[in-house]
């Protein structure tokens, strides 16, 4: 029998003690290495690294992530790379999965579910979380680097197409997004600040204005976050390219968040046409839809978010739109039409459907 392919765990961390020992302790038994790029730590964490048998280099940050993250590739020697944060955990149950998956597939890259917690501190609600598909696994030495300053993402091969990519239902557990996180590291501080740097290429790509949107928004900076987004919808379509179905999610929501009715509606629907499977809009579009006291169409437009339901690999996914948020809002619209068993009927639904 063929041995199991051989897994690297590559890493980034600065002053991670408090969250550190979790992640590694997520891998256990599934890697054979570990790779930790420290750029300037001066708590425990690479204490705890070491004890974990990881092996830690020293890197002087130069405010590019995706520099870190190929500095620690450079000295990886499994068959295949996972990368992690260190305020993220694999699942410990859903991990066992992977070597034979490893074992059998022909894909260069795969694909896991984020599940990017959202709230004031641990313990997490379950219930409170965006979900979304990105790549964690790929292989070694295929020529797969990463990119961007901020939110590096791999660089995929020119020959790489969407049959080397398989989605897998393993996921990923992340607390970053935690308000007792971003206020202690000052995140949203660090990340602006390295976007703005972007910005100022004039050949940057149209994601750093979604993202120092996406910043703006976390801070309650609406206006802001409203300029940038719409500026980069218009790039995308100066570069004569679709754009991404987030951004109009993020629009959005901007505009549901500042009870902007008017500005959201009709326009939304032009937002589905270019994403009809994209659950998020169909839920603001109902949601809207509701506030205008249009409850048959409300009603219709949830029915059809529990049909699509939650998990796409495509989209930023906000838990619950498909499921629990979508029976909850169903059960109201059937109140105000005079349906009450049909609402009390919704309305267990949406308690059965959230995570205890």
């Amino acid at each position: 029998m063929d041995a199991l392919p051989t897994i690297t765990l590559c890493m980034i961390v600065k002053d991670e003690a408090n969250c550190i020992n979790a992640c590694l302790e997520s891998v256990k038994g599934l890697v054979s290495e570990i790779i930790i790029v420290d750029t300037g730590s001066s708590d425990q964490t690479i204490e705890i690294c070491e004890n974990h048998l990881a092996k830690v280099y020293a890197y002087e940050w130069k405010n590019d992530f995706a520099d870190a993250r190929n500095y620690g590739l450079s000295f990886s020697t499994g068959d295949w790379i996972l990368w992690l944060d260190a305020d993220e955990e694999l699942d410990t149950i859903e991990k066992s999965r992977i070597p034979e998956i490893l074992a059998n597939t022909n894909a260069h890259l795969l694909s896991l579910t984020v599940l990017n917690y959202y709230g004031k501190t641990t313990p997490v609600d379950k219930n409170k979380a965006y979900l979304i598909y990105q790549l964690r696994l790929f292989r070694n030495k295929k020529n797969i680097i990463f990119q961007n300053r901020i939110h590096e993402t791999p660089l995929l091969p020119v020959d790489v197409t969407e049959k080397d990519i398989e989605h897998i239902p393993v996921s990923i557990h992340h607390y970053g997004y935690l308000q007792e996180i971003t206020e202690t590291k000052q995140k949203g501080q660090r990340n602006i600040q390295l976007l703005q740097q972007e910005l100022s290429d004039p050949a940057h790509s149209p994601w750093i204005e979604y993202h120092l949107a996406s910043e703006f928004y976390r801070q309650e900076k609406y206006q802001q976050a409203f300029q940038l987004v719409n500026q980069s919808i218009l790039l995308f379509l100066q570069k004569s390219q679709k754009p991404p179905s987030l951004l109009y999610k993020l629009k959005y929501a901007i505009l549901i968040e500042t009870n902007s009715l008017e500005g959201a509606w009709p326009s939304i629907e032009k937002a589905i046409l270019l994403y009809p499977d994209y659950v998020d809009l169909h839920f603001y579009m109902g949601y809207i839809l509701y506030k205008m006291k249009d409850y048959t169409k409300a009603l219709q437009t949830f029915e059809k978010c529990l049909e699509l339901g939650d998990y796409h690999t495509k989209h930023l996914v906000l838990k619950g739109t498909g499921s629990f948020k979508a029976w909850k809002y169903k059960g109201l619209c059937l109140e105000q039409l005079g349906k009450m068993d049909e609402a009390q009927e919704a309305y267990l639904y949406e308690k059965n459907t959230k995570i205890k």
